[in-house]
């Protein structure tokens, strides 16, 4: 059973924040840990503290579950507020400054086995309802002279 655990109007732009969801998107919960606590960059603080989470969350629901197996099997970060601020510029004029925020998404699961599908030879398909394949015909194209008079 998956658990969620959500972080709204972190400020800092998304775009910083997704280098390092993309870092962690799929690992096992034990090196995301590591990673994001000798990660120099400053959203790396609440990232870890937001995995931190999912896994109590996780662990809440599954009472006596084996959490050496989780994975991120999610991570999404999604934009959220802008403070739109002004900053002098020459000549009069001014200058918007976007200060951004993100919204980011954690779900973490066990990892799931593999299920295993049938070859493709060893499906029978039934000649009354499979598909005929369609007869190509082919046209000769005509083509127009142009006469010159």
């Amino acid at each position: 059973m998956e658990a969620v655990a959500k972080l709204k109007n972190y400020p800092t732009s998304p775009r910083k924040m997704r280098l390092l969801a993309d870092l962690i998107r799929g690992e096992k919960v034990d090196k995301v840990l590591a990673e994001l606590e000798h990660n120099p960059k400053h959203p790396a603080v609440p990232l870890r503290k937001l995995v931190l989470s999912a896994i109590n969350n996780w662990k809440q629901k599954n009472e006596g579950g084996d959490e050496t197996q989780l994975v991120v099997k999610t991570i999404f970060v999604d934009g959220a507020r802008t403070l739109k601020r002004m900053r002098p510029a020459p000549q009069g004029r001014g200058y918007r400054v976007r200060k951004r925020s993100n919204h980011v998404t954690v779900i973490v699961d066990t990892k799931a086995a593999k299920v295993v599908e049938a070859p493709a030879e060893a499906v029978e398909t039934n000649e009354e309802t499979a598909p005929k394949p369609k007869a190509k015909t082919t046209k000769a194209k005509t083509t127009k002279k142009a006469s010159a008079k």
